[in-house]
């Protein structure tokens, strides 16, 4: 594509480049810190562990979609009319949209809290343990959406590394209160183990406290920065507080339909997996529960650790998307949807498949050998289900930048149809792997909506993403089976001289596949130059580093 405008597109991509870092980073370390508390939580829970990770995920997609509800789309309605005005230098009505929101998110919390605490009994499925779970969660509900707000904030100023690093903090404080009451509560007390489970969920309002603060230092910092461009706007716009309430709820309302899309589909498995089962089965609950604990908590536990990537695309992209429309810059806004598009393939593809790959010892370090081989089948499914679940959160979120949110909940709207329509023969006749079935072709129904209508409407780069996808998938594909040989020729070596099972040489299994994997996925992603076209000039400095010609 002939770039009218190089040196924007440049800086767009540097800002993309940089904030999906920011993003990246914070996401992937949050989501394996809250992976990788299950190994000793799990010890500690032992022989309840599937009975209490089931419970945690029932409560939690309860939580979500409350927590959801109550943050009401407002840090990403917040992130993308900031950085509307901050394009026209009208700083100072992005500050007063900040504080009109904290109104919104103060009150929505207040509000969805008490509904969670007092309406527990009427929403925990028939099943009384779930209650103290949702009593514990309803307390974050009222610190979070004010910690979101704020990253919103600081996200529309395309301010990434306050709400990535917070985001880390808020996950370390969480998980170190979960392994700290569940050992207390369970090897040292040998306590009640759904008493343990409320306590490892209250641990998301400890986190939200200290993600809170994390923010407010950050804030504390830079408020001269920010009180500097305020005093330099143009202060040419000046917008009454209820229309300023107006542009909030009316840019909220779809980032909560589209942001709840796959909590939404988790709900739907929630209450309908046990009715399915106990017709097309005569398995006892607590098989089912195990069954639920396996596709809807461990895998999906472990699979969002490669989601991540996309929402921090998705975050990036809002508030870029909205300042090219601002300007009225159709060719930005085209290449700006190309290298959405591009790094989405780049990252996350490969990572799909290399979870694929590893899918066996992975499980098993997590969740050890009880059931491993439908585990890890399980996790090998929902990995490469995982593409089109990434691809709906950018790809919403690019909608949703481009002001086009009804049509964005419009299609969304009939995935969720063809999600319903299939649930039942799905989990009827494929059992665990039918919601998950379900889900990837409801998504990919409102994927092929909105990728239809963004190109009919706004346009890619057809030449870089065919290019870019071909090569990508091959070079993924190359990777799958270096790792997968990898897991195959490492369990059979250690099969020779110990338990390959084993969780510590599982771990070993799963690193060196990695390590393997992925410089085989580098190596030729820079020898190829495919490289070039998602990160631009800094990829010759890593062929300079890494001696590839």
């Amino acid at each position: 594509m002939i770039d009218n405008n190089p040196n924007q597109s440049e800086r767009s991509r540097d800002v993309m480049l940089s904030g999906s870092a920011w993003m990246t980073a914070g996401s992937i370390l949050s989501r394996f810190l809250g992976a990788v508390y299950i190994i000793p939580w799990g010890i500690w829970f032992g022989n309840y562990f599937f009975r209490a990770n089931a419970l945690y995920g029932l409560g939690y997609n309860i939580y979500s979609f409350f927590l959801i509800a109550a943050i009401a789309g407002i840090p990403s309605a917040i992130a993308k009319q900031v950085a509307h005005y901050n394009a026209l230098n009208e700083y100072g009505v992005g500050v007063r949209l900040y504080k009109r929101g904290l109104v919104l998110a103060v009150g929505t919390g207040a509000i969805c809290a008490l509904f969670l605490y007092f309406g527990a009994p009427l929403i925990d499925g028939g099943n009384p343990n779930v209650i103290p779970v949702l009593h514990s969660l309803a307390w974050a509900i009222l610190i979070i959406p004010t910690m979101s707000l704020t990253r919103g904030y600081f996200q529309g100023y395309q301010q990434m590394a306050p709400s990535a690093i917070s985001q880390f903090v808020e996950q370390l404080a969480r998980v170190a209160y979960m392994l700290i009451t569940a050992f207390i509560i369970m090897r040292l007390f040998h306590g009640s183990w759904v008493h343990a489970v409320s306590q490892s969920t209250f641990a998301a309002f400890v986190g939200a406290v200290a993600g809170l603060i994390t923010l407010g230092v950050y804030y504390l910092r830079r408020r001269e920065d920010f009180r500097s461009l305020v005093k330099n706007s143009s202060n040419d716009i000046h917008v009454e507080a209820k229309q300023l309430y107006q542009e909030i709820i009316a840019q909220a309302v779809p980032f909560v339909i589209l942001g709840a899309g796959i909590t939404i589909f988790m709900l739907i498995d929630q209450f309908t997996f046990f009715k399915i089962m106990n017709i097309a089965t005569h398995y006892t609950y607590t098989t089912l529960s195990d069954l639920y604990a396996m596709f809807a908590v461990n895998s999906n536990k472990l699979i969002m650790i490669t989601i991540s990537l996309s929402s921090a695309l998705a975050i990036t992209a809002v508030p870029l998307l909205s300042e090219a429309l601002t300007n009225g810059d159709q060719d930005q806004i085209k290449h700006q949807n190309s290298n959405v598009l591009g790094l989405f393939m780049f990252v996350m593809i490969p990572a799909a498949l290399g979870m694929a790959a590893i899918a066996g010892p992975l499980n098993r370090v997590f969740y050890g050998t009880n059931q491993q081989a439908l585990g890890a089948n399980i996790l090998t499914f929902s990995s490469i289900l995982s593409i089109p679940m990434g691809l709906f959160v950018v790809v919403s979120a690019v909608m949703q930048g481009l002001s086009q949110n009804k049509r964005a909940v419009k299609f969304f709207a009939m995935g969720t149809i063809v999600k319903l329509v299939l649930q039942w023969p799905c989990t009827y006749y494929l059992g665990a792997f039918g919601p998950l079935l379900s889900t990837g072709i409801g998504l990919m129904v409102a994927n092929w909506l909105i990728l239809r209508y963004l190109n009919r409407h706004f346009g890619f780069d057809k030449n870089m993403l065919d290019i870019g996808f071909r090569k990508i998938t091959k070079y993924s594909l190359f990777m799958y089976v270096a790792a997968l040989g990898t897991v195959y020729g490492l369990n059979f070596v250690f099969n020779l001289f110990s338990n390959p099972f084993g969780r510590v040489v599982s771990l070993i299994v799963t690193l060196a596949a990695v390590v393997i994997g992925g410089l085989i996925y580098i190596y030729l992603a820079l020898k190829s130059r495919i490289a070039d076209m998602i990160l631009g000039p800094r990829s010759e400095g890593l062929r300079r580093l890494l001696k590839i010609n």
